[in-house]
């Protein structure tokens, strides 16, 4: 379908966002449950609740414009979802603490496509004057940066360390 103005644009990258939720909620909890260090298995247990919040948020955001929510599969998060299966899941790294850090830089590109993404949505909707719909995003994008700090402190605390 072919969108000529900024508000099907914004749609459009809402129900991405929403797709691409959908797919890293659910390798995130899978992620959990092979990883190592405790601290790190709850960051991605955290994680998952918030990938569910920021779908959940989108979601609405589509709703409020007459749209569905599933209306677009996401292909970046497609991708990236497919390299932490094939690093985590299917046991690329055997060694448990190279596993955890495998695990942190597939998280973190994942909230790195999550950060960019919530950042336009914000960024159209204050252009649009959705100021309601800019600060719901803004507040998915402030827990983004929220958790990849985490899993930064996590990564340089002990398990980059460990994995070494």
């Amino acid at each position: 379908m072919a969108t000529d103005d900024l508000r099907d644009l914004y749609i459009e990258q809402v129900q991405d966002m929403h797709s691409a939720c959908r797919q890293s909620e659910e390798i995130t909890r899978k992620m959990a449950g092979v990883a190592q260090a405790k601290d790190l298995r709850e960051a991605l247990e955290r994680g998952v609740e918030g990938i569910a919040r920021g779908r959940d948020t989108m979601a609405q955001l589509a709703r409020a414009h007459g749209a569905e929510p599933g209306g677009k599969h996401c292909k970046g998060m497609e991708g990236l979802v497919t390299e932490a299966r094939k690093d985590v899941l299917e046991e690329r790294y055997t060694d448990p603490d190279t596993r955890d850090a495998a695990i942190i830089a597939q998280y973190q590109r994942m909230a790195h496509y999550a950060i960019a993404g919530y950042g336009t949505i914000r960024a159209f909707a204050s252009r649009l004057k959705l100021e309601a719909e800019a600060e719901a995003a803004q507040e998915c994008l402030d827990k983004s940066y929220d958790g990849d700090r985490v899993f930064t402190e996590i990564a340089t605390g002990h398990v980059n360390r460990d994995a070494a």
